[in-house]
């Protein structure tokens, strides 16, 4: 048994440095998609992993459920592989997943072998029950497992000699070279200024868009950035109306959207209502262990049928079930979180509603995280891979992660090694009076604060044609209003041989709230578009119109720059 986790991961403080203007490989994103990969580079290589926060804060270090992988003498990848399938209500590109499961065990040796401390049996792995799986396979770090991949990563990226960590840098666009269209660097906001890096190749690992919601697990820096740049440098994108919603963060006024791992609910805790009853059984022969988007619609609709106000209700999730001795062994960091918002899990329950959770569709790319431009990778949460069809597997998302990102070990000879020097930038400078700033902050704060009350309302659990055309055009005349910005005139005229700075107070706030702000506009209009394309039903992507899945409809959704299609799974 391993000693009680910290309630905070430590914070790697690096300092502010002068970076290089190129790199052989830009890796953007540090949670365990873009660290592992950082990691699985061939050291010969010069990578650049930029991070618009520090590293260690990120989804994969929330993740409190574990990772799963079929380890144990009864368990085997071939029964991984048909949870997975299943759970993905028939959109899951078999290959893919079968390359994902068969890979798990050795996946897994490797992160034991870097030092990720898994809670253990004597010697032997501990493993847990999750919903939809058929077999105790996902191993987990108390409750906090993310945060020991995490941090366990960021210790051994630090020592790489052939890492530079850029912290609190923004990627805002990918620098595509017209001639070949081969991605070969991106335009990055660092330490007030905005600049070119050029790379051999650029690997997206963003994470999700959660933020685009207004009730999401998701911490801050989820808004999608990864899917949207991709998506204006005209990258295909896959499936991108399939969010998984988890049913059960937790719900209290003042408290973050923070999640109860579906462990809990492995574990033997109850979903009942305020009349005690457990009422996941009126849904669904499973009760509290149906897959995610059963449990969640089956609170929605008891909310919409029981609750006054059923945007803001809840239901309660009762650990008493568990022995306490359980409960303080596996959820300590719940217990933790329980208590500084005033509940005491052992003697009442939690109350608790869905919150946007997980995004499935992403980048489109191949077995080897290729996408369609050249020189362009995604890897984790922001890439379509094809392994979590409409609904992903519980803890099958840092397994992705690791399984997907040890591919790029592989990458060397792909990648134009880049030793030019770069013509000096032209630096042009913007400026803007107090009053006309203060005036254009409040503009991009309005929309950040109704945007994704829009799209929770309209594109959220249920969804249905009227709402979600009314939200295409709202969203359509917010970002005419956003390209309208006088910072915005500046910035998307910006070219790859110029250089920005900026003379205003507070710079890396205000910038960061530009670029978040436009990839969530393009991040919602691509969701609600991808939704109002598809007329059916089915895992994470629910029309009240269309409450049926369709057999027409077994299929993929691809988007490039405006224009979607469908495209059919591979079944073999």
């Amino acid at each position: 048994m391993h000693p009680p986790r910290p309630p905070h991961p430590p914070q790697f403080t690096l300092p502010d440095i002068d970076i290089p203007s190129q790199f052989d490989i830009l890796v953007v994103g540090a949670g365990a998609a873009g660290l592992y990969t950082a990691l699985c580079l061939p050291e010969s290589l010069r990578v650049g992993l930029i991070t618009k926060e520090t590293v260690a804060l990120s989804a994969s270090d929330w993740a409190q459920g574990g990772i799963a992988a079929a380890v144990a003498p009864e368990d085997s990848p071939s029964l991984h592989i048909e949870d997975t399938i299943k759970a993905g209500a028939g959109l899951c590109d078999r290959p893919a997943v079968e390359f994902l499961a068969q890979q798990a065990p050795r996946c897994i040796q490797s992160l034991v072998n870097l030092g990720v401390a898994f809670d253990r049996h004597g010697q032997a792995l501990a493993l847990t029950l999750e919903a939809a799986h058929s077999r105790h396979r996902v191993l987990h770090a108390a409750d906090t497992t993310g945060r020991e991949v995490t941090t366990t990563l960021t210790a051994q990226v630090l020592r790489r000699q052939n890492i530079q960590v850029i912290q609190q840098a923004l990627a805002l666009s990918l620098w595509v070279e017209s001639q070949s269209d081969r991605c070969q660097g991106i335009s990055l906001f660092y330490q007030g200024r905005v600049t070119w890096v050029k790379a051999g190749a650029v690997v997206l690992a963003t994470g999700g868009g959660g933020q685009v919601f207004a009730q999401t697990t998701n911490p801050a820096v989820s808004t999608g950035d990864g899917v949207a740049i991709a998506a204006r440098a005209g990258a295909i994108l896959r499936d991108l109306e399939f969010v998984q919603f988890h049913p059960t963060a937790l719900t209290k006024p003042g408290a973050d959207r923070f999640l109860i791992s579906e462990a809990v609910r492995g574990e033997g805790a109850h979903l009942i209502d305020d009349q005690g009853r457990r009422f996941a059984f009126d849904y669904h022969p499973a009760g509290e262990l149906a897959p995610r988007d059963i449990v969640s619609r089956a609170i929605f609709s008891h909310l919409q049928r029981t609750a006054i106000d059923p945007a803001t209700a809840h239901v309660w999730l009762d650990m008493r079930p568990i022995p306490a001795d359980k409960i303080r062994h596996r959820f300590p960091n719940i217990i933790k979180v329980c208590q500084h918002w005033g509940i005491d899990v052992f003697n009442e329950p939690i109350p608790v509603a869905p919150a946007a959770h997980y995004w499935m569709g992403g980048i489109l790319t191949d077995m080897m995280n290729r996408t369609n431009i050249a020189g362009l990778y995604a890897v984790g949460e922001t890439a379509s891979t094809g392994v979590h069809g409409a609904n992903r597997l519980a803890s099958n998302s840092l397994l992705e992660c690791i399984v997907f990102g040890a591919q790029m070990a592989d990458v060397k000879d792909e990648v134009m090694v880049v030793r030019e020097d770069l013509s000096e930038l032209v630096p042009l400078s913007f400026a803007l009076g107090e009053n006309e700033w203060h005036t254009q902050q409040l503009q991009l704060e309005e929309l950040r604060e109704k945007l994704p009350r829009l799209v929770w309302q309209s594109a959220g659990i249920c969804r249905e044609q009227s709402g979600l055309a009314a939200a295409i055009a709202t969203v359509e005349s917010w970002q005419q209003d956003f390209t309208a910005l006088p910072l915005s005139q500046f910035l998307l005229a910006l070219r790859p041989n110029q250089a920005a700075n900026f003379d205003l107070s507070d710079v890396d706030r205000q910038l960061r709230l530009w670029a978040e702000t436009r990839n969530l506009l393009d991040v919602a209009n691509l969701i609600l578009k991808s939704a109002a394309f598809r007329i059916e039903s089915r895992g994470g992507h629910y029309r009240l119109d269309y409450p049926q899945p369709n057999p027409d409809w077994q299929v993929h959704t691809l988007i490039q720059r405006d224009y979607w299609w469908k495209s059919p799974i591979l079944d073999d």
